[in-house]
């Protein structure tokens, strides 16, 4: 007898496994760029491959329930793809090819904090300060940011790097490298995030997360395409072969991509971006684990406490969220019994009351007594 998967869980454990499809995509990634292929290249050519992997699917299950397309909608597909495919994943290899996996994924872990923010701001979130769900969702995020600021600072050579400017001694390319890097990375964590609140609010217009998802893929291969002959205008940067690019291209362009955007975009529906983005730390800790057991990677104590303090903050954010589900289901479903008890109102319905129900229970009474005595 196989074991069944509840259903609450099932959206927990498609997430954990994204993560670990994220942690293998970076080292793959990596590999590739170190070797000297563009970035560039690789975007348009990972975002062709999702394109073609998504397509079948959305055209053979959505062929009869595709919403109708509109010109404000296309412009919000046209801004997911230039959030997502262009701005955050070039920006992220570019940061990434400067730095390593693991620092790359300690940058990005912000994206929660950054995803809760923008929601507050677009009123996607509730701010209801005295209740301990939404303060424990702020004090997660919070605790988040520190943990990254831990593995990033014991991840990288920075605390090296302003301690060599402080004493005006400028050897430290590395640490430069680094503090590029950085900014590269926080800019695509912001798109990132951006882009998972903009792709929550596309989704109340355009239900269909399948086929939304082909079409930014298929958008950001237009996009990714255009600025890649504009950044890389020598051709052979596109020769591609039965090699490592060819295997990160379709490795990040199904897995990272294609899937990815599936389960988040079902998942942003059934939950909310602050759900999907709240497990985004978990990368750089699977990353780490990875690191130390395959490629015998140095594991520091500071590293270890940054990943502590993210799991903490990870639990607390997801505390939180569960809680507002329950308490939102709550509330539809009050919400619902209201609209009933209207609408059999206004249909001149009404339910019985007690003392209508007493009288008429002592008028059979009295017959019965009636029926005996002229018997």
């Amino acid at each position: 007898m196989g074991l069944k998967m509840s259903e609450p869980a099932k959206p927990y454990f498609a997430m954990v496994c994204l993560q670990f499809g994220y942690a293998g995509m970076n080292l793959v990634t990596k590999v590739v760029l170190d070797r000297g292929m563009s970035h560039f290249v690789l975007v348009a050519y990972r975002n062709a491959f999702a394109t073609a992997a998504l397509a079948p699917f959305a055209l053979l299950s959505d062929s009869k329930a595709r919403p109708k397309m509109t010109f404000p909608i296309f412009m919000q597909i046209f801004a997911l793809a230039l959030l997502g495919p262009v701005i955050d994943q070039n920006l992220y290899y570019a940061g990434l090819k400067l730095t390593s996996p693991n620092f790359a994924g300690a940058v990005t872990s912000i994206v929660p904090a950054l995803t809760f923010i923008i929601s507050i701001i677009f009123r996607m979130e509730k701010v209801e300060t005295r209740k301990v769900r939404f303060q424990a969702k702020v004090v997660g995020t919070l605790v988040i940011v520190v943990g990254a600021m831990l593995m990033i600072l014991f991840n990288s050579p920075l605390i090296t790097f302003l301690r060599s400017h402080l004493i005006h001694d400028a050897s430290s390319l590395a640490g430069e490298d680094y503090l590029k890097a950085t900014i590269f990375l926080l800019i695509a964590s912001l798109s990132w995030a951006s882009f998972f609140v903009l792709q929550a609010a596309t989704l109340k217009r355009y239900s269909s997360h399948l086929s939304l998802s082909t079409m930014v893929c298929f958008m950001g291969t237009l996009q990714s395409t255009a600025l890649s002959f504009v950044m890389e205008p020598n051709l052979s940067a596109w020769n591609i072969g039965f090699d490592m690019n060819l295997l990160a291209s379709a490795y990040a362009g199904i897995m990272s991509s294609s899937i990815a955007y599936y389960v988040q975009g079902m998942m942003t529906k059934r939950k909310t971006p602050v759900f999907v983005t709240a497990f985004n730390p978990l990368i750089v800790i699977i990353g780490s684990i990875i690191g130390l057991l395959i490629l015998s990677q140095r594991l520091y104590l500071g590293g270890v406490l940054g990943m502590v303090i993210l799991m903490m903050g990870v639990c607390a954010v997801l505390w939180g969220k569960e809680g507002n589900e329950e308490e939102n289901s709550d509330e539809e479903v009050f919400v619902e019994v209201v609209k009933c008890c209207k609408d059999c109102g206004n249909n001149s319905v009404s339910m019985p009351r007690i003392d209508e129900e007493v009288d008429v229970e002592m008028q059979y009474i009295g017959k019965a007594k009636t029926v005996v005595a002229l018997l």
